[in-house]
């Protein structure tokens, strides 16, 4: 799935995504409804911080060339998988962790000086998931957010690594809220957003009856979306009034809900934050030493 994230205006808007095939449809659907828009597409992947790094410098690089504000308004991250294997990235973490939480806090590590030389109130919208309700306890260290806790299973347990890291994702939304609020002189809002049950392509690993069968159950029960109308709680967090920080969209119509109560944990938040911080450093350094 890909990241996105709007430049200054609405009209200037960069895409990132693993696939350069889903990358070009979408920035050809983007023009076609607004051929004024300024656009540009990089093809990253968000379970590699160096890949992640390389991007950032790449931007900044972009914004440099068209001589723009050297800024970000609004941060998506709507990046997300569903693997129904183990596989590992390079730096030896889960992919499934590393595509739905680890990456999504290194870019938004990576940005947030963009985010704060915005001239008018920016945003950070983080995509995640009812499922994050299926956590009833949950450990925050080294080992459970690169998934190498996980993998210790004889099978792997891709839902609750899922559901894992959409709470960790939603954690990290309200521990980041709280940081940035400590700054009176902020302007930068952070929004969890939760689709709720969308008909996408998330289920491709998933053999195909029993996906057919999930999705069938859910419409009948009246559950399913399509595409088109599951983006509208991503929409009530990007343009919900700059003061608006902290909450959980949920299902569009404007609703915001409580989530779990492990999500409010502040223990779990705390470790979460300092264990995040600790990969994202030793990340850096390991770039560093494979540079030099």
């Amino acid at each position: 799935m890909l990241q996105v994230f709007y430049l200054l205006k609405f009209s200037i808007m960069s895409a990132v995504g693993r696939s350069s095939h889903l990358l070009s449809e979408t920035m050809a659907d983007i023009t076609s409804r607004n051929k004024d828009a300024r656009l540009e597409a990089f093809q990253v992947d968000l379970s590699s911080f160096q890949s992640v790094l390389k991007f950032k410098d790449s931007l900044q690089q972009w914004l440099l060339d068209s001589d723009m504000h050297s800024s970000i308004q609004l941060l998506i991250n709507n990046a997300g998988i569903l693997a129904t294997s183990s596989r590992l990235t390079p730096e030896g973490y889960d992919q499934m962790m590393s595509t739905n939480y680890i990456g999504a806090f290194f870019l938004t590590k990576l940005l947030l000086p963009l985010l704060k030389n915005s001239p008018v109130p920016s945003r950070i919208v983080n995509v995640t998931s009812f499922t994050h309700r299926n956590v009833f306890n949950a450990q925050v260290n080294n080992e459970t957010i690169t998934g190498k806790f996980f993998l210790r299973s004889k099978c792997y347990p891709c839902a609750r690594i899922y559901e894992y890291s959409k709470l960790c994702l939603l954690i990290f939304s309200y521990e980041l809220h709280r940081n940035l609020g400590l700054d009176k002189s902020r302007h930068v809002s952070v929004i969890a957003a939760d689709p709720g049950v969308v008909k996408t392509n998330i289920m491709r690993e998933v053999p195909s009856f029993l996906s057919l069968m999930a999705f069938t159950v859910l419409k009948l029960l009246g559950l399913l979306q399509s595409p088109e109308k599951g983006i509208n709680s991503v929409l009530d967090a990007a343009l919900a009034p700059p003061e608006t920080s902290g909450v959980y969209f949920f299902g569009g119509k404007g609703r915001t809900v409580n989530s779990s109560a492990l999500s409010f944990n502040s223990k779990l938040a705390g470790e979460l934050w300092t264990t995040s911080c600790n990969l994202f450093i030793n990340s850096q350094l390991a770039c560093r030493d494979l540079s030099n």
